[in-house]
């Protein structure tokens, strides 16, 4: 059973999950990492998630505040053994009722063209693709989605 644990950018499994997600997305990135990578600092996340099975940490997300009524989906990984078991859709779903507690009303995200498992996954929770925004705005190799709350 796939338990998820609220928590914030502090807690080290969390840490330890976004050092290795930050490993993949550098190879999978490559030269553009480092313009991705400036945005996905965890030093202000309060809204982290780890999930755990038989208590091991096996998978993350986080939530940002975007704008008022609007937060950001951060830092979603799964650990590669616990891939396409619906673990990340777990993790999302958590995470939105997460926002709809806090009284936001939509959840915007970027994620990378070279993520197709990422777009998949968005897909089926029912995001639908908006025009990329912020500073992934005129990026070509960023695909931006919301979901109404």
């Amino acid at each position: 059973m796939i338990k998820c644990k609220k928590t914030n950018s502090e807690d080290i499994e969390f840490i330890r999950l976004v050092i290795k997600l930050d490993e993949e997305l550098a190879e999978r990135d490559g030269k553009e990492h480092t313009f991705y990578a400036q945005f996905n600092k965890i030093d202000k996340i309060k809204y982290a998630m780890v999930a755990h099975k038989n208590n091991e940490p096996i998978g993350i997300g986080a939530l940002k505040e975007f704008e008022p009524e609007v937060m950001e989906v951060k830092r979603m990984y799964v650990l590669p053994p616990y891939r396409g078991k619906n673990i990340a859709s777990k993790i999302l779903q958590e995470l939105e009722m997460w926002a709809r507690e806090l009284n936001y009303k939509k959840c915007i995200l970027e994620t990378g063209k070279k993520q197709p498992e990422a777009i998949r996954l968005y897909n089926k929770n029912n995001y639908s693709v908006i025009p990329n925004y912020g500073q992934y705005k005129n990026i070509e190799n960023s695909v931006c989605f919301e979901k109404i709350l």
